[in-house]
């Protein structure tokens, strides 16, 4: 067979053909410099705060998108530059509107997946559906459903802060950065209450008294703990997964026996019954007289527990009530409730907006942690050790 006699290789393009790229400035403005972007994937003004003071910190401008609702109601997000092989934030503050901001976060995950970005990694301060993350009569584990739908979606990492259950980390089937937001509340305690040597923390509920212990021991304050009515903790909410049902009324041929009739497991065998539980009138266990109370948790939301407890306090001689909690949700008539109330301060990060809130009640404050929120982008960006933002946190912080 006649071979071609093997020669220089040729362009198929003419001298005057060849393509030339261009790196003028127009091409440099959609390639950042850093290799990542941080974009916002909410719709709402308000939520978008955190975001801005994130970017400000980090020195790089907020991402082009446009996040909005249709008119019936369903979730579009329009990317405005490219992300092909870059590492992408998204930040996402959950408003009162909770299910949008999750579809908004979702959308924007996949627009960027089959956009081509090599890592997303969502920023979620506060993760929704957090109190939903275990079993409750015939219902199913939210939280779980919720990682399965981001992973989906194309996260790829997530970073979030004061998780209600750090349990929830197993739910994912990727990393999570369960940041904290102790040392900013810790620092507040320490400069902004006056005399607070004369304080005491406060656990309004035993499954609190870590959170509360971890306080104490790094102010080197003393405990106090209350129990009783008030409280109501999700381990003692009843599971009430009876299979079969303890009672049915059912009609039927006499000499028929339902599968679901109560009865024994074996005949001449009777299961020992579990006694029902009986709550004490509420306890105050630890001396807060003449103390300032500080009452710790990681989320405020309804707030009756909270006012129940400081009216309690007031009358064992506490002399002033704060409140201290990473996710300051606040809703509904939240505002009026603290106003009205004995409780003298509420102290919140700025994890979930709440400006509206504040303007409703002065007692409400807010410490700002983006500070911790950027430098865990920037290290996850550059490949840097997150060893740093956890500093003597342990297991029970």
């Amino acid at each position: 067979m006649h071979r071609r006699r093997a020669g220089p290789h040729k362009s198929v393009f003419s001298h005057s053909q060849t393509p030339r790229l261009s790196y003028g400035h127009s091409s440099r403005m959609n390639v950042a410099k850093s290799g990542y972007r941080v974009f916002s994937a909410n719709s709402t003004t308000a939520c978008t705060e955190l975001a801005k003071k994130i970017t400000e910190r980090l020195g790089v401008e907020l991402g082009k998108s446009v996040v909005y609702q249709e008119s019936n109601r369903e979730t579009r997000v329009d990317v405005k530059e490219s992300v092909r092989g870059q590492d992408i934030f998204i930040i996402q503050t959950i408003p009162r509107d909770v299910n949008t901001a999750i579809m908004e976060l979702l959308v924007m995950a996949y627009a960027l997946k089959t956009s081509c970005a090599k890592n997303i990694i969502g920023v979620i301060p506060y993760f929704p559906y957090s109190k939903q993350c275990k079993m409750r009569k015939r219902g199913s584990i939210v939280c779980k459903l919720l990682a399965s739908m981001l992973a989906k979606a194309g996260l790829t990492h997530i970073i979030t802060m004061d998780l209600h259950q750090k349990e929830i980390q197993g739910f994912f089937s990727f990393p999570v950065d369960n940041l904290r937001a102790s040392p900013f509340l810790l620092q507040y305690i320490q400069e902004e209450i006056p005399d607070y040597r004369n304080a005491i923390i406060v656990a309004k509920s035993p499954s609190a008294a870590k959170r509360a212990q971890s306080y104490a021991e790094r102010l080197r304050l003393g405990l106090a703990v209350m129990h009783g009515e008030a409280q109501c903790s999700e381990s003692d909410m009843a599971d009430g997964r009876h299979s079969p049902p303890s009672v049915r009324n059912t009609t039927g041929h006499p000499g028929l026996e339902l599968p679901w009739k109560h009865q024994a497991p074996f005949p001449g065998i009777e299961l020992p019954i579990m006694m029902a539980k009986e709550k004490p009138p509420i306890t105050v266990v630890g001396d807060v007289g003449g103390r300032i109370a500080i009452i710790v948790d990681d989320i405020i939301d309804d707030v009756e527990d909270f006012v129940a407890a400081a009216e309690i306090l007031k009358e064992r001689g506490a002399y002033k009530i704060y409140i201290m909690a990473t996710h300051g949700l606040l809703s509904a008539d939240a505002p009026r409730l603290i106003e009205e109330s004995a409780i003298d301060e509420v102290v919140v990060t700025n994890t979930v907006p709440h400006e509206v809130q504040k303007l409703q009640c002065p007692k409400i404050k807010t410490v700002d942690v983006s500070m911790i929120l950027a430098e865990a982008i920037r290290r996850i960006h550059n490949g840097e050790s997150m060893a740093y933002l956890f500093r003597n946190i342990t297991v029970d912080d």
